[in-house]
């Protein structure tokens, strides 16, 4: 009986220590936290293998099963990692579990289907959500006002508004009109209004960004940043006014656009007013301008909010980070102020000292939205025609983190919140 139990045993201990997971560290040890969400993406997308999300566990890490195959790509991509047996594994697990730690375990499951607003034309400047999913090597498609009129936004999970104007002012970038690249937009702009049946811009923008909200509605995510935030807004707000002057779409504005704007039709905002001068760059009184704000790139943070990991998994998993405080970064929208936004919806960071808000979230009907204040987590004011952001440079970028947290979220098994 002894000869047959001893082969059994050394079976059974050989094989247990073969049995491990994979943990991707994202504190200060990573040595490259944007690549590491690309490796999670990977595994989702190429594998079909599903990971634990450990929310405030080691700044959020990942668990995987162990694969050569799972490894070798991290060594490829510079990602940091350590091979733990599954013993440790389910000590992890059973530490994040406690009622005492404010910690959870999220499944990740599928790799969300990832699509960019983006005008075809050529653009003076970058977008952050672009060069980060390039940098990470997450890939994507490129939709615009055809696509969205088309119908096509079903056919995705999570959609990113890129650097735009929804009010169909173009940005207002009158003082470069006769740039190249602003006649080329507005051309574009313009041959896509008449191909779909309306007489100005503002008005097939405004098609387009209720087609967008029918995508959150139905259940997609929605991600902005810098000026696709509060002018997605102000477009709905106005629907039933004319916000737009003479100089950039033919007929003046309505001396009484701001008595006539209904937040309602509004996802985050509420009780602004916008600016009608067509000189006047910035939209409306919701962005904290600089001579309001006070601050300068050597005192210009925000700090994220800390929630509770297992009663409201969703904010914990958006602002996953090794770092809280948070170096700021300006934008053509630049900060929300506080006293414009929803109750219902949450703030994940903000600059206390000066009553502004950096990073919004909220359900919407089925779906949800995120806003992101500023252009470049990496270029404190960003200038039209700068060189992009070499984000080799900048692998443990806290900012950019928060957009990647954002394109995995999706990727989560839903769990009912329970405030």
């Amino acid at each position: 009986m002894k000869r047959l139990l001893l082969p059994l045993i050394l079976f059974l201990l050989s094989t247990a220590s073969f049995a491990a997971k994979i943990l991707v560290p994202m504190d200060e040890t990573q040595k490259n936290h944007l690549k590491a969400y690309g490796i999670a993406y990977w595994v989702l997308k190429t594998h079909e293998t599903e990971i634990d999300w450990l929310l405030n566990y080691r700044g959020g890490a990942f668990l995987m099963p162990q694969s050569p195959t799972f490894t070798n790509e991290m060594l490829i991509r510079g990602v940091s990692y350590e091979v733990i047996s599954d013993a440790d594994a389910a000590n992890i697990l059973a530490e994040i579990a406690s009622p005492n730690a404010n910690m959870d375990a999220v499944k990740l499951q599928k790799a969300p289907k990832v699509a960019v607003y983006s005008p075809k034309t050529k653009q003076p400047w970058d977008d952050a959500v672009t060069m980060v999913m390039t940098y990470a090597e997450i890939p994507y498609d490129v939709v615009f006002d055809e696509e969205v009129l088309d119908g096509k936004l079903p056919e995705y999970d999570w959609l990113h508004l890129h650097h735009e104007d929804f009010t169909g002012q173009f940005g207002k970038f009158f003082h470069m009109k006769d740039q190249p690249w602003y006649i080329a937009q507005r051309r574009e702009a313009e041959l896509i209004t008449r191909k779909f049946g309306y007489s100005k811009v503002p008005q097939m923008k405004l098609a387009v960004v209720k087609k967008i909200r029918d995508f959150a509605l139905g259940g997609g995510y929605m991600f902005a940043m810098c000026n696709a935030t509060d002018t997605y807004d102000i477009a709905l707000a106005a629907q039933n006014t004319d916000i737009v002057d003479a100089f950039y779409d033919g007929d003046p504005f309505d001396p009484q656009a701001n008595n006539k704007l209904d937040f309602s039709q509004t996802m985050a905002f509420k009780d602004f007013q916008v600016y009608t001068n067509p000189y006047m760059i910035e939209f409306s009184n919701i962005d904290n301008q600089p001579e309001e704000r006070g601050l300068s790139e050597h005192n210009d943070y925000f700090t994220l909010f800390q929630f509770s990991a297992k009663w409201n998994p969703i904010p914990t998993m958006l602002t996953q980070n090794h770092q809280s405080t948070i170096k700021g970064f300006m934008g053509q929208t630049t900060a929300f102020k506080k006293a414009y936004i929803k109750p219902q919806v949450d703030i994940l960071a903000e600059n206390r000292s000066v009553g502004e808000a950096r990073y919004i979230h909220a359900p919407y009907g089925k779906g949800f939205f995120t806003f992101y204040g500023g252009h470049d987590p990496e270029d404190y004011r960003h200038e039209i025609g700068e060189e992009p952001t070499d984000l080799n440079l900048h692998p443990n970028s806290a900012g950019y983190r928060l957009i990647l947290n954002n394109i995995l979220f999706p990727a989560a098994k839903k769990k009912k919140q329970k405030t």
